[in-house]
């Protein structure tokens, strides 16, 4: 089967040692996770991991399924790229020497609109948002400027749809634990 790129996200209360148990998920299955981030959900005290590797759709629906079994786990999901927008974020230590001595890097991060963080004796900051492939050729293009350091953050990601599928979801349990009190 031809493997994809798929967006996982789970939502989940703030609990120890869970993100050991999905990690343990991905590992049984010999999948690689591309991308790993984890942050406050919109809803107050629930957790939103956001999980992007490359599998089939037969196997990421196992993933899914294995992961929503996990007691902690409220609710999972899987998105393709086109039902979401997403960004990372890349930070970009360069020698301020490299900077000053031509306007190049200035040139390059306007082209590729970056922004610069911060310019001290030794070094400059720059950060970059956007998709992995634009991140990646910022750094591309600046490696001959001796990049001394480059880190680049996890997918942040919302869906396309009018409504997190978490509200949906917990909208549609309000709404069956109404029609069982009124039966």
């Amino acid at each position: 089967m031809e493997e994809k790129e798929f967006t996982l996200i789970a939502f989940s209360e703030n609990s120890i040692g869970l993100l050991n148990r999905l990690t343990i998920i991905f590992t049984r299955r010999h999948l690689n996770i591309e991308s790993l981030t984890v942050s406050e959900s919109a809803i107050q005290g629930i957790y939103k991991f956001t999980v992007v590797v490359k599998a089939s759709k037969t196997l990421i629906e196992k993933v899914v399924k294995q992961i929503e079994k996990v007691v902690d786990v409220l609710k999972a999901f899987y998105l393709c790229e086109d039902e979401i927008i997403y960004q990372e974020i890349a930070l970009y230590k360069v020698p301020t020497e490299a900077v000053t001595r031509s306007n190049e890097i200035e040139a390059l991060v306007r082209k590729h609109n970056a922004r610069i963080l911060e310019i001290t004796p030794d070094y400059t900051a720059i950060e970059k948002t956007g998709h992995k492939d634009e991140t990646q050729h910022l750094f591309d293009d600046m490696k001959k400027f001796k990049v001394m350091q480059f880190t680049r953050s996890g997918r942040v990601a919302i869906t396309k749809a009018r409504r997190e599928r978490l509200s949906e979801y917990l909208h549609k349990l309000d709404t069956e634990k109404l029609t069982v009190e009124r039966s």
